[in-house]
């Protein structure tokens, strides 16, 4: 069957529910930085969406709203079967949006038969007609630093969509790999970034090692590779502790925040986490050729940078335990300074809460709604099983709750809905956003005052300990690993206008007063009243 020229036509269905989540993903997240959109094959091109699965249905609708409708008319879903036939908003959205079952062996343990054999078939149509399917190789979502083991479906997928079209050798189908990485994926506010990678090609001219009497060494290979591409472009990590290091490390080689672009910044903590990565695991004895270093300078160089990844987990301890971020170590004030800034910070951020509490009241049953639902489901479960759908839980109930505010409140007033129609959405928006300049005011106002309880004496040891490790790291990024050697300059002036980041001291000021979005100092930042670095301590 030939690849349509356009493909499916967009169903009203998905096209509502694509804008509805659209609008609800740019409120729950801060920024959403998406990269390399030109790679997206174009419409007609049968092609397989592939990415990692930390976040539930988030991930689904994350990918949805990033490619463009001009680029595709709609991206087929795949969902477990369990989620279909309930009377719940979720599984509403799940079947509005023509998603198709996927029956798991994990959910039918008791005996049942697991056939998905009608839902692949309507998946090989669906590409034959030059449609795009989003599937998640993974096979499951949960809350884990690692990427799991992908399964062979989206393989095997591939081989039995040519091996139906050998006939036509020119048939074309791509596999579109994607990494997906939150900053903090189930907190307010905070930032993502998605990633697309060059799609791989696949015809039945060039790959007959695909077609079917196919050898399974060729499956095998295949979901290596995308799970090379996937793993390449997010943080992969055994340990939630081998992050946190890593963003430290990262940190204290650029400290630029958001001067540094989301994607870059997310590239440098990749760097840093593989080299902890390879030192902690055991290597093969290498075979010296007069370049290659020595088995003893491998193990001396890996034992070094162990000792870092030590050291560096002390010295956020320590920074945690005090409730300080590494900048205000870096960047010492004096007495009279600190008690100025924080009489502005305290000034100011009471200001913005005055501000914000008209909208803040129709806020409230939103905020509480959330707070309830995420609080009883993070009882039915591990952290490693829960955690993934928090962030679901969040938008779902909050946008039934915040239709529920929005439609009270037009007919409360009734003779002037069409004005509060209007006046209803931007209030809220922009109390949330002098609630945001509020809470990093409130914020600043603490770790400042903090500063004065710690005392200037371990403040100086802390500053002495600090030079000490910023040097070592320095050596690991530019002796080790090869980043610039001048990083505060090299990234400062690399890329483009990227959603968040702050260009230059005009751009930093001004953007403070936008009404998009709020300048944040750091990528890391969340509408919390303290920093966020650390993880949920749990076994997996």
């Amino acid at each position: 069957m030939p690849a349509s020229p356009r493909g499916t036509p967009t169903p009203w269905s998905y096209l509502f529910i694509r804008l509805l989540f659209k609008f609800v993903l740019k409120i729950f997240y801060g920024t959403i930085v998406v990269e390399n959109v030109d790679l997206i094959p174009p419409r007609g091109v049968p092609c397989i969406v592939c990415a990692n699965h930390s976040n539930s249905l988030t991930d689904a609708l994350l990918l949805v709203t990033s490619i463009p409708s001009k680029k595709r008319n709609l991206l087929r879903l795949t969902a477990k079967s369990t989620q279909f036939g309930k009377k719940t908003f979720t599984s509403w959205l799940i079947e509005s949006a023509g998603t198709v079952p996927l029956m798991r062996r994990k959910d039918y343990v008791d005996g049942a038969e697991v056939d998905n054999s009608h839902a692949m078939k309507y998946l090989m149509e669906a590409l034959e007609l030059g449609d795009a399917v989003c599937l998640f190789p993974e096979g499951m979502s949960r809350y884990h630093p690692t990427i799991a083991p992908l399964k062979t479906g989206v393989s095997r997928l591939v081989s039995d969509v040519l091996s139906r079209n050998r006939h036509n050798p020119d048939f074309e189908i791509d596999v579109l790999t994607c990494s997906i990485t939150y900053m903090h994926r189930q907190h307010f506010r905070s930032d993502v970034l998605v990633t697309f990678h060059p799609p791989m090609k696949f015809t039945p001219k060039n790959n007959p090692e695909l077609l079917a009497p196919v050898d399974f060494n060729e499956i095998r290979v295949l979901t290596a590779k995308m799970h090379q591409q996937i793993s390449s472009g997010t943080l992969d990590a055994p340990s939630w502790r081998l992050i946190r290091i890593a963003k430290l490390a990262a940190r204290m080689y650029a400290p630029l925040g958001t001067t540094m672009s989301l994607g870059d910044y997310v590239r440098v903590v990749r760097t840093f986490l593989e080299a902890f990565k390879l030192a902690e695991n055991p290597r093969g004895d290498p075979t010296s050729d007069g370049e290659t270093p020595s088995a003893e300078q491998v193990l001396r160089e890996d034992a070094k940078i162990v000792q870092l990844g030590r050291d560096l987990k002390e010295y956020q301890d320590q920074l945690s335990k005090w409730g300080i971020k590494d900048d205000r170590i870096r960047r010492p004030l004096a007495r009279p300074v600190i008690l100025y800034r924080m009489c502005v910070r305290l000034i100011w951020s009471l200001f913005l809460i005055s501000l914000s509490i008209p909208g803040l009241l129709l806020w409230l049953p939103v905020f509480i709604t959330a707070v309830i639902a995420v609080h009883q489901y993070k009882r039915t479960g591990p952290v490693w099983d829960t955690y993934d759908e928090i962030a679901q839980y969040k938008l779902t109930y909050g946008l039934i709750s915040f239709l529920c505010v929005y439609f009270a409140a037009m007919l409360a007033t009734l003779p002037v809905a069409l004005l509060t129609a209007i006046l209803v959405p931007a209030a809220m928006w922009m109390s949330l956003r002098w609630m945001e300049d509020a809470v990093s005011a409130f914020r600043a106002f603490v770790s400042l005052s903090r500063l004065l309880w710690i005392g200037e004496p371990a403040l100086r040891q802390m500053r002495a300990r600090r030079a000490d490790l910023h040097r070592r790291v320095m050596e690991l990024a530019v002796g080790t690993l090869g980043l610039p050697e001048d990083p505060e300059r090299y990234f400062a002036e690399t890329g483009g206008v990227e959603k968040g980041r702050v260009r230059g001291r005009w751009a930093a000021k001004a953007n403070y007063f936008s009404v998009r979005r709020r300048r944040k100092r750091d990528w890391n930042e969340t509408l919390r009243l303290y920093d966020q670095v650390d993880y949920p301590d749990d076994e997996y």
